[in-house]
């Protein structure tokens, strides 16, 4: 999480880890939602591809 934090969200490992724990759990289900939804347009677009 915090790779995804820095690469991404341009934050600190150790910003992210200063954070709260409802602060974390709060990022850690915002990045699982994108990470999710942008698996889907993937395979969406995988599938488009083959046709």
């Amino acid at each position: 999480m915090a790779y995804y934090c820095l690469h991404k969200l341009r934050l600190l490992p150790s910003q992210y880890l200063a954070l709260d724990r409802q602060e974390k759990a709060f990022i850690i289900a915002a990045v699982q939602i994108k990470t999710e939804k942008e698996k889907k347009e993937a395979e969406k677009a995988g599938r488009t591809r083959k046709r």
